[in-house]
Formats: C-alpha cells, structure tokens, sequence
C-alpha cells in the first residue's frame, strides 16, 4: 500500500496572533483571577473600575459602550460596586434620566490596592519582556482596544 505525500505547506509572511493571544489571555487570567479574590473583585469589576477612573466618570449609557455589554449586565455590575460602595450612581443635573457613575474614594483605594497586587502577575506573565517592550506592548493594546485605526508611516525607498 503506498501513502500519498502530503503537499508542503509554506508558512505564510504575514503572522497571526489570534493563537499567541489567546494562549497569554489564558495564562493571564488564572492568576489575575487567584490575585483579585482577596481584594472582593472580578475581572470585570477591574476594568469597569478602570474605565471610570481614566475617564473621571461616566454615564451609564456610555460605560455600556465602552465596556461592550448591554444595559442589563451593566446594570448589575454597577449594583455590585455600588454594594461595596466602590462606585456611586446618580441622576445628572443636565438630563434627570440619565445616571452618571463615578468612582468613590474607597473604590480608587480598592483599586490602587488590586492593581499593585497584579503587578506580579504581569511580572510572571510577561517576564520575557524588558521594561521598553512592556510599555510598547501596553501601548498597542490600549490602540487595539480603542478601535483607532493605526497610522503608518509610508515605506521609505531605499
């Protein structure tokens, strides 16, 4: 019986890193998830608290755009840190039907204290990386996770 050659496969120029992506997300989030327990908080509580602190507040309406989750999960996300009194909610003076969200004073502290904690965490998961690429890689996460489009600068002939 004979067995037919595979056809050789050429690696393509251009990479992708959905897989190298996924691989460090995964990693990432079993110790980001061990680090935030003590502290009370989940992922998502991280970012949301996060986005307000970068963002010195928000409406209700636009943190669900900026966290992508409808106004359902949002709500009770807002409904757990409002409990532990990490965020406060209340009605804006511009638009009575509108709530603005903004972070307490003890909602910074939380967060300050979880995020010093997962700097180990970032220290073992990106440990290959020197402190220029660390910030380079911030960087570009920060412009993926915006949406603006990257400018590039024209190839130059040589």
């Amino acid at each position: 019986m004979r067995i037919a050659s595979l056809p050789v496969i050429q690696p393509e120029t251009t990479h992708r890193s959905a897989a190298l992506l996924a691989h460090l997300v995964s990693r990432m989030r079993l110790r980001v998830e061990s680090v935030l327990a003590p502290f009370g908080l989940r992922q998502r509580h991280l970012v949301a608290l996060t986005v307000l602190r970068d963002g010195g507040g928000s409406t209700q309406q636009a943190l669900s755009t900026t966290l992508q989750i409808d106004s359902t999960n949002l709500v009770g996300l807002l409904n757990e840190l409002e409990a532990e009194k990490l965020i406060e909610r209340r009605r804006s003076d511009e638009d009575r039907r509108r709530h603005i969200v903004e972070l307490t004073t003890a909602g910074a502290k939380r967060l300050a204290q979880a995020e010093l904690a997962l700097a180990t965490v970032e220290d073992d998961v990106l440990g290959a990386l020197d402190d220029e690429q660390r910030d380079t890689l911030y960087r570009l996460l920060q412009q993926a996770t915006s949406g603006d489009v990257v400018e590039c600068s024209p190839a130059v002939d040589a």
